[in-house]
């Protein structure tokens, strides 16, 4: 049962795509602190059908005039990724909070260009990166940070799976699309290093340092092989724990994501599933103090909700944001692209030192 608050932030969402409709108007919808007052997208045929759907207050064909509405609070940028940093930055400079869809950008420079814009605007700027609330993997994460004392390793694993779609179809409504839908002028998928890299790298790097913190240096393994593209990377972290994280797309089984902690006062074994499935991960906390483990429900797994509840608790009543802000963002492209570098050269990279794309 959807229990709404008397307060709620007013969203607009900017595009009606496939992620919008998975992901985000449900949870305007579903948000107890949060309402879709409004949606935006170029193709007007896809707007009509969003807007019968999911009945916000306003609807519009033009960003600009969206973003001119006094009522309106936020915005979800659910673009391609190449309009996230331009997008929130005309949202930014209107007066509006956003959360914008992971990655943050494709590059280092337009990373920084963001940030001088939350400084400049003086709002709430959150990143999608989602798993941060995964109420499993908050656990592990309070686990880490109350009781596990020193960490000593982290491997960490992405492998998107061959049956994918065949499992999501399953599950999914298909989404409605537009000839009409706005596109960018090149082919995000004619560079799948890249394309691969900022879709699920961005998921794996953003989790690793959820859990260890800072990464300060990575070297870095490509193979392509039958059409799949495999990652393994040596992680060096701020606190001087190691890891090692593998992506891998894409495996010829189910799919795979999880991660093995290791640390002073303990350990976390984590299993994560397909993102579509909104199912908390298993996890399982080993505490050394009395040789026990407690693995904890996660009953509810709608992380796409939690994140703009938990922007809209930021936004309205100054709690601390839980998600990731725009210097993890940041954090996270640099990480990409101190792997993509240290793939073409074959040695250690440090990621104080990149600049540049993924």
């Amino acid at each position: 049962m959807i229990r709404k608050e008397d307060r709620r932030l007013r969203v607009g969402v900017l595009g009606c795509g496939p992620i919008a409709q998975f992901a985000h108007l449900e949870s305007c919808v579903k948000a107890g602190n949060a309402d879709l007052y409004a949606i935006c997208d170029a193709a007007p045929d896809l707007l009509a059908r969003m807007g019968a759907t999911y009945e916000p207050q306003k609807m519009y064909a033009d960003y600009d005039e969206m973003l001119a509405d006094p009522e309106l609070e936020a915005v979800i940028i659910a673009t391609s990724d190449a309009y996230h940093v331009p997008m929130s930055i005309k949202a930014l400079d209107a007066g509006k909070h956003v959360l914008c869809e992971k990655p943050t950008g494709v590059t280092i420079e337009e990373g920084r260009a963001l940030a001088d814009a939350v400084k400049r605007s003086g709002k709430v700027l959150q990143v999608g990166h989602m798993k941060r609330f995964d109420p499993a993997l908050e656990a592990a994460r309070d686990f880490v940070r109350d009781d596990i004392g020193e960490i000593f390793a982290l491997k960490a694993w992405y492998c998107d799976s061959t049956h994918r779609y065949t499992n999501t179809d399953a599950v999914q409504p298909l989404p409605i699309t537009s000839k009409f839908a706005r596109k960018p002028s090149g082919n995000p998928k004619a560079d799948l290093r890249q394309y691969f890299m900022l879709a699920h790298g961005s998921h794996l790097v953003d989790t690793a340092r959820f859990l260890c913190g800072e990464i300060v240096a990575v070297r870095a393994r490509l193979l392509e092989r039958a059409g799949a593209y495999c990652w393994f990377v040596e992680t060096e972290f701020a606190n001087g724990a190691l890891g090692h994280l593998d992506l891998t797309v894409a495996v010829r089984m189910d799919w795979h994501e999880g991660f093995q902690l290791y640390g002073e006062n303990g350990s976390v074994i984590a299993k994560t599933f397909n993102p579509w499935y909104l199912r908390a991960s298993e996890v399982e906390i080993f505490h050394e103090k009395d040789a026990t483990t407690r693995k904890p429900l996660g009953a509810d797994g709608h992380f796409f909700r939690r994140q703009l509840e938990g922007l809209a608790d930021t936004v309205l009543n100054g709690a601390p944001m839980r998600g990731a802000d725009i210097e993890d963002g940041i954090a996270s492209i640099r990480a990409m692209v101190a792997i993509a570098r240290s793939v073409e050269t074959g040695e250690r990279v440090e990621l104080a030192t990149v600049t540049g794309s993924v």
